[in-house]
């Protein structure tokens, strides 16, 4: 049986995917919109801000790295529901989010303009970026504290309340955006300086809304500051024996993708910008994908952790052919909506404009890979167990095959933006081909909670 017909799943799906995607939206159209309102101030303010946002890629990662293994691990024992171990958890990715955000912070300080400098030579784009960065860099702390609480009420299908405060912040971030870049109701005009401002009180705000929100109305954790303190050896070793490749995994894709940007970035500000608006626009038009790759992990990993493995392999295959179906469906707007970009940036050049086109008509295609392969491989091969597989795969295709191809086409062949740009996104294909092997053997349901895992299901890859 190829499809499910457990009454109930599909609704089950949704309701975590929607809450999910809709945070992803409102999300990415708050980098949408200060990707609009930067981009009126010119190209070089629009690359500045790409090349700022490098680190804070670096960093996101990072988190979502840890959010991911607090994930994986949390939903397990939610599904045993041992809420003093998911709270263990909580405490353990808290910690370790906050010191590297404190690093990084840290980084920026000291270094800055030695940072900036690894992803471009243009030094009028450097100036722009060091505008933003020395305001930005402080939201890397209130970023790390809230994605690991938004992840710790998902991983106990608590979905909506990620939506809700995004909401709120981005109507504040937006708002500031106007008020602080352009100088309305007696501000003075800050320019690429007020973008920035706008973004750290949208993200001190949003940290508040989540303490109050787990401080004070949350009723399935009912965490105390005492149970993020606590600390336990037994629990911190498995958090990074099996969240460690699941962070690493993150943290690589990080670096991966700041190295696409020093790539990107050397090949000149038009190029720059392009892929800055083609991300963008990515992100914004993807949300059903990632949206769907967070549900699928959340209840993979509840099921797994209720020790029902047919069940499991019920899901994985029903849950692949959604995968497929959201792929299509993504890349076929994507494709739709390429034509738009000259409306909606109009003070674009020509040649910029003509190249976001070729590199959203890329991505039309490479998103339908994604949706397969990253929802497959994140959403139920590393939620369910599998933690290894994911990064040496990842690896695997993004430094032996990704970077190096890019790498090739840009300083051998001289090819041109888009070929490079091609390179950089094809392993979304290619992965397919391994991602339906590995989910379909189903030799990756492995049980974490277990008291010895060395007796669960074994692991391949």
């Amino acid at each position: 049986m190829i499809m499910t017909r457990e009454k109930g799943f599909y609704k089950h799906v949704f309701m975590l995917m929607i809450p999910l995607a809709l945070q992803n939206i409102i999300t990415f159209a708050v980098t949408l919109v200060d990707n609009l309102i930067v981009g009126s101030l010119g190209e070089f303010a629009l690359s500045g801000v790409y090349i700022a946002i490098q680190m804070q890629t670096i960093l996101h990662m990072l988190v979502v790295g840890l959010s991911a293994a607090l994930i994986v691990l949390a939903a397990q024992y939610w599904g045993k529901r041992d809420v003093d171990s998911v709270k263990l958890v909580i405490g353990i990715a808290l910690r370790f989010a906050l010191g590297a955000g404190l690093i990084f912070l840290l980084a920026t300080l000291f270094v800055p303009h030695q940072i900036l400098g690894l992803f471009t030579e243009d030094q009028a784009v450097v100036d722009e970026a060091f505008k933003y960065l020395a305001i930005f860099r402080y939201t890397y702390i209130f970023f790390c504290i809230t994605q690991v609480l938004i992840a710790s009420l998902r991983s106990v299908e608590n979905v909506r309340i990620g939506l809700y405060v995004s909401v709120i912040t981005f109507f504040v971030n937006i708002a500031l955006d106007f008020i602080l870049v352009f100088g309305l109701l007696g501000f003075p005009a800050m320019g690429i300086r007020g973008a920035a401002t706008a973004t750290l009180i949208a993200r001190v705000m949003e940290t508040a809304l989540m303490v109050l929100y787990i401080a004070f109305i949350d009723k399935r954790l009912q965490m105390k500051i005492a149970d993020l303190l606590r600390f336990s050896g037994d629990m911190t070793r498995k958090f990074f024996r099996y969240g460690l490749p699941v962070i690493m995994g993150d943290l690589l894709w990080g670096l991966n993708n700041a190295t696409q940007g020093a790539i990107i970035g050397h090949l000149g500000a038009t190029a720059t910008a392009s892929v800055s608006i083609a991300g963008t626009v990515f992100s914004v038009v993807g949300v059903a994908v990632f949206g769907t790759a967070g549900a699928s992990a959340i209840i993979i990993g509840k099921t797994v952790g209720s020790g029902d493995n047919e069940k499991v392999k019920e899901y994985a295959k029903t849950l692949q052919v959604l995968f497929l179906m959201i792929g299509v469906v993504s890349g076929a707007i994507m494709f739709a909506v390429k034509e738009a970009i000259p409306l909606i940036y109009p003070n674009l050049t020509a040649d910029t404009k003509s190249m976001t086109i070729a590199m959203l008509t890329v991505l039309s295609v490479t998103l339908v890979g994604t949706a397969y392969q990253m929802s497959s491989l994140t959403g139920i091969v590393r939620a369910g167990g599998a933690t290894h597989f994911v990064l040496v795969n990842d690896l695997i295709w993004v430094w032996l095959v990704v970077i190096p191809s890019a790498l090739i086409a840009s300083n051998i062949f001289h090819a041109s933006p888009v070929i490079v740009f091609a390179c950089l996104k094809s392993d979304q294909i290619l992965k397919c081909i391994v991602a339906v092997i590995k989910v379909n053997r189903f030799k990756w349901i492995k049980n974490l909670t277990v008291a010895h895992p060395g007796k669960a299901e074994p692991e391949a890859g």
